[in-house]
């Protein structure tokens, strides 16, 4: 079970990321989880969104360069070392964690995670117990 993830890459300058809000509003897509880095000249923003096709759409059409992603969202509780069991089973199967980005809220913790083989990622997870986010619980129908 995994989900789609949205990669922006954004100039270096003031307003793109207001920008790329502007656009996904004006769409009704709502964002459920927002990750961004930068490097010197631009941003990468990582998000997991309600409509992630129409997103991707509407933000090309604005000119903006995206990348489709698959990715494993995990919920686990919100307490000391729920993090490091997920890591263990993902390390235990020999399965290197490209990135990953998590908050936590009321007791729910959840973790987005990016690895090279998501399928396996997520039957891995799932055989130990592990719960996993699905698109139906994320994406607006």
């Amino acid at each position: 079970m995994h989900i789609q993830q949205l990669s922006v890459f954004l100039e270096d300058r003031s307003g793109r990321l207001t920008e790329l809000t502007r656009i996904l509003a004006e769409n009704d897509i709502n964002i459920t989880a927002l990750n961004l880095a930068e490097t010197t000249d631009y941003g990468i923003v990582r998000m997991v969104v309600g409509r992630p096709v129409l997103a991707k759409e509407a933000l090309e059409k604005a000119g903006f360069s995206i990348g489709l992603t698959d990715v494993a969202c995990v919920n686990m509780a919100d307490q000391p070392g729920a993090l490091h069991g997920v890591l263990k089973i993902i390390t235990d199967g020999d399965i290197n964690v490209d990135y990953m980005y998590a908050f936590s809220n009321n007791g729910v913790a959840l973790a987005v995670i990016r690895a090279e083989n998501i399928p396996q990622v997520t039957e891995l997870l799932e055989r130990k117990g592990v719960k996993l986010l699905s698109q139906r619980d994320i994406y607006q129908l």
